[in-house]
């Protein structure tokens, strides 16, 4: 009997993670963007975006990473391959994506080019990528000029605005992967006219090296790339051969991937042919590829003359070889054909068996395209910061001043692994709380990946040796909101609930976070938690993470509720440990408790506002006096997430917990609040409920979660309540009032740079910790406890209907309505009609608080791909 090709994907997968066949060795971990990143910054102050910016990419050498468009690494980036473009207008190749930094555009960071990530199954086996390239010059200078003249107030200017895609003026070109075997590559380059009459465009696919030779010992030894027609053949010491083969009799262009000193520096550089050779002879006309067809960066050149309406698709393959030797002509016949077809067909029949049939097809095509986004979204991640601290040899000695700046204290962190990226232009380095959320999307697919994710922060060369998680290369020292201990749970549910072994592994690095958030984020040690911005950029009326405007400590609401969550995340852990090995019942124990200390704290403590029925952050000056910061945020629902269900069966079988609870709720006063009384499950077994918030806070707190007025939207929770866009909550503090006030799409303030903005629009992650929690409290209290849904519709429906309605509004997100509008395109009826783009979806950073449009960065598939778990539970 044969096997389906649902199972080849599995099959894979299975050898991937046992080692028997390296699966994951080949895949998209090339970066759209590595200018502008902190890895790069060599600079006095930090300035990353200035001191190696976009014009300098194409003349200048990575240290650390490298880019590309629509690109392929292997897991170590030894090799790079990806697509170039030039459309005979532009005054440079379309080598890589283009955009503007944090000070360049009117919102921050932001891509301006328009790409999309179709499709990849988890090992690779089979991708496909979109990209649009205009057949006019692209407007690189009109979009500097425009967005900086621009304010806060103002939209974005974007590639679109520039009317180079009237008349369906572009290029429609689609990248397809297929892999024959672990280290070959099938690749299919399909190039379509869609303008109104015959246009040229010059195609190179691109193999190089990453270049290492040029930093560290001077006879560090340097790979070779040969160019013969249609062939690109590579030697490297450890890939052995390289052999990059297209179909026809393209020509071949050699230059070397080192530094074009003299266009940058008007010194002499190490290379006749450097990095920009291509770009400069394809362009100008240059004599800047050398002639003998020998280098470290080459192009395969295809020039394509189509008419209007014409599509023409180039075959290559790139395989590496055992040894040196070059291999004979590669297959781009039928073996080409087969691999392709047999890949895409074993694709859709692996997909076929995680969507449910239930789920209607444009939820599977969201769902397939979120996944395919966060498999596009691994990186490969080099960064040694002692290293980069201290500077290399041979080289100019960095800034003395960098030895006390950003990421002084991390220089134990040395990366050289594939991660999970947030973007792989705007974001394109990973953030610990940004990959936990990742991870639970994944593990839908790829559970292997997902745990090894998760495990890989929390390894000694990641975590700080005082136990603190790093958050992200622009400030390590930053700090996120503790998600790991929840996301691993779920991994380890969604992945069956059977690998003890990475549960304890997990645990145990826990242990030294947890206490390092004890021990350094409670300053009073009264169970309260402080923690700073916490990733809410924007939430409050001033940073907080930042200086206070008085004396104090600022005490947070979304802090302590995180540590709630955290502490019985790790109780949940050490459970299920338990169950099978005793020993981790005092783990149990301990956690339970130090739940109950922080639940009661934040009452004791004056976090909640009885008068509001709400959790606030406040202000505990030198004196003794406290004062709330009454902006109802998301910082007052996330102590929602601190919830957990505890079976009768469960504590019977751990005596010592038991005891200990019963001990707690009946001798403990205002912390037996905490622990619900028993109550029957649907199923008819006894449980009991632990959570930061009773029945009666439970259904205050929601009456204000669902009322259109404050936090619901059609799309999700708002991150602020709306009551505030008539009423801003402002503060006088030290002379000064600070305000915040509801802003639905992007910020109008610049309290923490950037495009991100917590004062309004919905966010995945915290929308989806939401969900959960009310799932929890839905399999506590089944229909018992109905709620008014929406607030002030005279309509009662359990939890868990409301938790289905929320799930159904976050995934509305992403659908066309009944006029074929998705709410994430907002008025831009080119993306909202037009039969090239309306099937394209992005997952956008965050979400317009009133419409839905798409905010941020418009490729964050990362957390953004909750969407597709959302998807999952609903239609499961």
């Amino acid at each position: 009997m044969g096997v389906s090709h649902g199972v080849a994907e599995r099959v894979r997968l299975a050898q991937a993670d046992s080692g028997e066949q390296p699966w994951r060795s080949w895949g998209p971990y090339l970066a759209e963007r590595a200018w502008g990143t902190v890895r790069e910054d060599y600079s006095e102050h930090g300035t990353a975006w200035d001191y190696f910016p976009h014009d300098h990419a194409r003349s200048r050498a990575y240290r650390w990473n490298d880019d590309g468009m629509g690109g392929i690494c292997d897991d170590r980036q030894t090799f790079c391959f990806a697509l170039a473009l030039w459309n005979g207008n532009d005054p440079i190749l379309k080598e890589r994506m283009f955009g503007l930094g944090g000070d360049g555009g009117n919102h921050g960071e932001d891509a301006k080019d328009y790409w999309w990530y179709q499709d990849s199954t988890p090992t690779h086996s089979w991708m496909r990528w979109r990209y649009h390239y205009p057949q006019k010059e692209f407007p690189y200078d009109q979009i500097v000029r425009e967005n900086g003249t621009r304010s806060r107030e103002s939209s974005e200017y974007e590639l679109i605005d520039t009317g180079v895609f009237d008349d369906d003026r572009f290029w429609a070109v689609t990248v397809d992967y297929a892999k024959a075997g672990p280290k070959d590559m099938c690749i299919a380059i399909t190039v379509s006219n869609r303008g109104p009459e015959p246009a040229t465009l010059d195609v190179l696919p691109t193999l190089w090296f990453r270049n290492t030779w040029s930093w560290g010992p001077a006879n560090r030894p340097k790979p070779t790339l040969t160019g013969t027609p249609g062939r690109l053949a590579g030697r490297h010491r450890t890939l052995g051969h390289l052999t990059l083969e297209g179909e026809g009799d393209a020509s071949t262009l050699l230059c070397d991937n080192e530094t074009n000193a003299q266009r940058l520096w008007g010194q002499p550089g190490t290379s006749t042919y450097p990095k920009d050779g291509i770009n400069d002879h394809v362009v100008a006309g240059a004599p800047t590829v050398n002639p003998a067809g020998v280098g470290t960066k080459g192009s395969l050149h295809y020039k394509i003359t189509l008419g209007p309406g014409e599509t023409r698709t180039l075959r290559l393959r790139l395989t590496q070889g055992e040894g040196f030797e070059d291999p004979s002509n590669l297959d781009l016949g039928a073996g080409w054909e087969a691999v392709m077809r047999d890949r895409a067909g074993e694709a859709d029949e692996f997909f076929g068996e995680i969507i449910p049939p239930e789920a209607s097809a444009e939820e599977t095509a969201v769902a397939r395209q979120g996944i395919a986004g966060l498999m596009w979204g691994k990186q490969f991640y080099h960064f040694d910061v002692k290293q980069w601290l201290t500077g290399d040899q041979g080289s100019a000695p960095p800034p003395p001043g960098r030895r006390y700046g950003r990421n002084n204290a991390w220089w134990h962190m040395n990366s050289f692994d594939v991660i999970s990226m947030p973007d792989p232009w705007e974001y394109p380095w990973y953030a610990a709380w940004d990959l936990a959320f990742h991870c639970v999307s994944i593990s839908r697919v790829d559970p292997g990946f997902a745990k090894s994710q998760l495990l890989l922060l929390l390894r000694e060369w990641y975590m700080h040796p005082n136990g603190q998680i790093p958050a992200y290369e622009w400030a390590f020292g930053d700090v996120n909101p503790p998600v790991h201990a929840w996301a691993a749970l779920r991994v380890f549910e969604i992945d069956g609930g059977r690998d003890f072994d990475f549960l304890a592994r997990v645990m145990h690095k826990l242990l030294l976070n947890f206490t390092w958030w004890v021990n350094r984020k409670d300053v009073g040690g009264n169970n309260v938690f402080e923690g700073g911005f916490l990733g809410l950029d924007n939430v409050g009326p001033f940073d907080r993470s930042a200086a206070l405007p008085v004396a104090g400590v600022l005490e947070q609401s979304d802090g302590t509720g995180w540590m709630a969550m955290y502490a019985l995340n790790l109780l949940d852990m050490a459970i299920r440990l338990a169950l099978h090995d005793r020993t981790y019942e005092d783990m149990a124990t301990k956690f339970f408790e130090h739940f109950a200390y922080i639940a009661e704290a934040a009452y004791r403590q004056g976090l909640w506002d009885d008068e509001d029925c709400f959790f606030y952050d406040q202000l505990r000056l030198p004196d003794g006096h406290k004062l709330p910061l009454k902006a109802r945020s998301i910082v007052g629902l996330l102590p929602l997430a601190a919830t957990t269900r505890l079976t009768a069966a469960t504590l019977n079988r751990l005596p010592e917990l038991n005891a200990r609870l019963r001990w707690l709720r009946h001798s403990q006063g205002e912390m037996a609040d905490v622990i619900s009384a028993r109550r029957l499950s649907a199923e008819g077994r006894q449980q009991r409920l632990l959570s930061m918030v009773g029945q009666d806070q439970l259904l205050r707190i929601l009456a204000r979660m669902l009322d259109p007025e404050e936090f619901l939207s059609e799309y999700g929770i708002r991150t602020l309540s709306r009551s505030h866009l008539e009423k801003p909550f402002t503060v006088s503090l030290g002379g000064s009032d600070f305000t915040v006030g509801y802003e639905p799409a992007e910020s109008t303030s610049g309290l923490f740079g950037g495009n991100s903005n917590w004062r309004g629009p919905v966010w995945m992650p915290v929308n989806y910790l939401l969900v959960e929690a009310l799932r929890e409290f839905a399999a506590f209290f089944g229909d018992d406890l109905m709620v008014e849904y929406p607030t002030g519709s005279q309509q009662k429906v359990p939890l868990s209907e409301v938790a289905n309605d929320l799930s159904r509004r976050l995934i509305s997100l992403f659908l066309p309505d009944e006029n074929g509008h998705r709410p994430i395109y907002g008025a831009n009826e080119i993306l909202q009609q037009h039969p090239d783009w309306k099937d394209l979806i992005v997952f956008p950073e965050y979400f317009h608080g009133d419409n839905g449009a798409g905010l941020g960065a418009w490729h964050q598939t990362g957390w953004t791909a909750l969407v597709v778990d959302l998807i999952l539970t609903l239609r499961r």
